[in-house]
């Protein structure tokens, strides 16, 4: 049976970020002023993954939704934009700097009003909620040591029905690599794992930027 992929070269994946995200201005200086940071703006979602996260939300009815790193913005506003108007968005994150560049961002694109964003360690955050169904959607996109932790609390605290979506799951292909067991891999792994196994849950790896799990609460 032939391979049923296709290799991403980046004139590909140039085509297809022009043919899925729409051209904003204030979300193109958004992606210009992370990319000045070095390094780290390697954490900011790809456009056409943030055009996906507005998508979902919108597909799934999201009136509620929890992010767990929200570092300069683009995917808390992706995932707001998806929203209606009365919809809310909590942010989790401990960086007083980079969300900084966040809130600017939040007030220019006009989704402030929807937004909380508490700085805190997230399972902080989660943990003083309800143990009760009060999210329709969540984005888990933070260190990934946590990431079995994340999914089980927000597990707790989404609706039937609900989407997790988890980034960074196929970790540069390195989760295919036997011979890497650094701390971050094996936690990937790991959450690989869980989520596959997971009977409470409809769930799939798809290979979007650096692969976003998707699972849905039965």
């Amino acid at each position: 049976m032939s391979d049923k992929f296709i290799s991403m070269t980046s004139a590909l994946h140039d085509y297809v970020e022009q043919q899925s995200v729409r051209r904003d201005s204030v979300m193109e200086r958004l992606v210009e002023e992370t990319a000045a940071l070095g390094e780290l703006a390697q954490m900011q979602i790809a456009p056409d993954q943030g055009a996906f996260l507005t998508l979902l939300v919108r597909a799934v009815g999201a009136r509620s939704a929890v992010e767990v790193g929200t570092f300069t913005g683009y995917s808390a506003i992706s995932i707001a934009r998806g929203l209606p108007e009365d919809g809310r968005l909590l942010c989790c994150d401990v960086s007083e700097e980079w969300t900084a560049i966040a809130r600017r961002y939040f007030r220019e694109t006009g989704v402030e009003r929807n937004i909380e964003l508490r700085i805190a360690p997230a399972l902080e955050t989660l943990r003083a909620l309800p143990a009760t169904p009060q999210f329709d959607f969540a984005f888990i996109d933070a260190d990934k040591t946590s990431y079995v932790a994340y999914y089980e609390e927000i597990f707790l605290r989404l609706r039937p029905g609900g989407l997790i979506a988890i980034d960074n799951v196929l970790w540069g292909g390195k989760v295919a690599d036997p011979s890497d067991q650094s701390e971050s891999t094996c936690a990937i792994r790991a959450l690989n794992d869980r989520v596959a196994g997971d009977p409470r849950v409809d769930a799939v790896i798809l290979p979007i930027a650096d692969g976003l799990t998707l699972a849905r609460k039965r």
